[in-house]
């Protein structure tokens, strides 16, 4: 059985900074991309970030650029997400996801069929 487990959400003020992680079992992540992806509330689900099979090619949400960072560890089959400078519109749940199609761009949340339950993120002005 696939699982992916966020972890690392909490409650953070604006300008300081947090590592989202995503543990995952039953699935080798190394064989996929993966991203994350958030949902506030009231708003459309927004694909955040993503990651290819050797990390060398990444999305990112113009709006995070230069402040989150993405990135994989495929020895401990975890998934990161680096969160610098946060912003309280970056206030949401944010979820990992597993790539299993390639029917779009790496960013199309259509093409990911394994998602974790998600972690919430707030952010204080």
């Amino acid at each position: 059985q696939v699982q992916l487990v966020e972890s690392g959400g909490g409650l953070v003020q604006a300008g300081g900074s947090l590592r989202l992680s995503c543990a995952a079992s039953g699935v080798t992540i190394r064989n996929y991309a993966m991203g994350w992806v958030r949902q506030a509330p009231g708003k459309e689900r927004e694909f955040v970030a993503a990651i290819n099979w050797f990390g060398n090619n990444n999305y990112y949400l113009d709006s995070v650029k230069g402040r989150f960072t993405i990135s994989r560890d495929n020895a401990k089959n975890t998934l990161y997400l680096q969160m610098n400078s946060p912003k309280p519109e970056d206030t949401a749940v944010y979820y990992c996801a597993a790539r299993v199609a390639t029917k779009s761009s790496i960013h199309y949340s259509g093409d990911y069929g394994y998602w974790g339950q998600g972690t919430q993120v707030t952010v204080s002005s």
